[in-house]
């Protein structure tokens, strides 16, 4: 895995820091799951963000492997939330993309959640506009002639984190 840029990014107002890899397969993808998971604090948000096929939940399943779940991680479509206990915290998996209003996030507990020490990682966030935390981190996924962009922003300290420690593991 190679990046296309590490620079600062100054047009956002809430973070400082972007970074862009380019993830050639599948198993690359999950890399960067895996090394977010590896840097990843007790509680934070992350924002996925990207077209139908992107790799969304592949980049999760990695994410969830890297925090040594291993069963099957797959997108919660259907049932719009997936609690994974690990053996050192707690991680829910979103996948908004059938939620018809902001206002369903309240039957699915979210309220409740955010009082514990916990990693969201949701899927289609804008769909849950007004009713999510906001993000620490955003990944945004989009197709090239030839694997996926990733880019990662930083949206806080946390996010800002989370940004350094992934550029140390992946060695960049």
């Amino acid at each position: 895995m190679r990046p296309d840029a590490l620079h600062p990014l100054t047009a956002q107002p809430r973070g400082s820091l972007m970074m862009i890899l380019q993830a050639n397969s599948e198993s690359e993808q999950e890399a960067v799951g895996a090394a977010l998971a590896k840097a990843v604090p007790p509680a934070c948000v992350i924002y996925l963000e990207g077209d139908l096929g992107a790799g969304k939940t592949t980049l999760a399943r990695g994410f969830m492997r890297g925090l040594g779940h291993q069963g099957a991680v797959k997108s919660p479509t259907y049932t719009l939330i997936e609690p994974y206990g690990l053996k050192d915290r707690r991680c829910f998996h979103f996948d908004l993309y059938r939620l018809a209003d902001p206002g369903e996030l309240e039957y699915l507990g979210v309220r409740d959640l955010l009082v514990e020490d916990a990693v969201l990682l949701v899927e289609w966030p804008d769909r849950g506009e007004g009713g999510l935390p906001p993000a620490d981190l955003i990944v945004r996924i989009s197709y090239r002639k030839t694997g996926r962009k990733l880019q990662l922003l930083a949206m806080s300290e946390i996010g800002e984190e989370l940004i350094q420690k992934v550029k140390l593991d992946l060695q960049f």
